[in-house]
Formats: structure tokens, C-alpha cells, sequence
């Protein structure tokens, strides 16, 4: 993929995304569309936003799907559980930090 991700930072854009996994904007929507696991955050005025976590999924269906010649539905299949049970915990993960930087920032 093109791009490395930078680790400061937590929220990306779609067409920072297109670009690093060289894909189009389109073909994410529609990603999000068939793979339920892919949920970027949606902000004001609907933009989204994804995170590392949606970043290296996004990775891996390119992968099955461009590298390994499967079917979306083969693709689908071929996520495993553990990944999205790793997925969840990341993004709780990340929102406690989140949460806990506003807090040091208030006080």
C-alpha cells in the first residue's frame, strides 16, 4: 500500500484512505455497505472518518479480495471472529484514551 499509516494519528478521511490502500472513495462506501464490520465514524455533515483499526480491515479485504481472487461473499466468510472480538476491544481501547485525554485537558 502507498502510505504509511502515522501513529499520532487517530482519524483518517476517506480519500486519505482511498489513497493509502489504494482504493476509491466508492469502492469503500460500498465496502461499508457489505461488510458490517467496517463502520467509520460518521461526524457532522455525514464525513467519515476511519481509524486504524477500520484501516487494516479495509487492508485485508483488499487482500482476500484483489490478492486471493475471492468473491465478496468468500471474503466475507473468510473474516474471522477473533479479528472483529480484537476490533471491538481496539476501539473501546481508543475511546477510553480519548475520553481520558479530555478529562486531563478539562482539569
Amino acid at each position: 500500500m502507498s502510505r504509511a499509516l502515522n501513529q499520532d494519528k487517530k482519524y483518517y478521511s476517506i480519500s486519505e484512505v482511498a489513497e493509502l490502500c489504494k482504493v476509491k472513495a466508492h469502492t469503500l462506501r460500498f465496502w461499508e455497505k457489505e461488510f458490517k464490520d467496517l463502520k467509520p465514524i460518521t461526524r457532522k455533515g455525514n464525513r467519515r472518518y476511519y481509524q486504524n483499526d477500520d484501516i487494516e480491515l479495509i487492508k485485508q479485504i483488499h487482500s482476500l479480495l484483489y490478492q486471493e481472487g475471492m468473491t465478496i461473499a468468500g471474503a466475507k466468510r473468510n473474516l474471522k471472529s477473533s479479528f472483529q472480538e480484537q476490533r471491538k476491544d481496539g476501539r473501546i481501547q481508543n475511546m477510553l484514551e480519548d475520553l481520558e485525554g479530555l478529562l486531563a485537558e478539562i482539569k
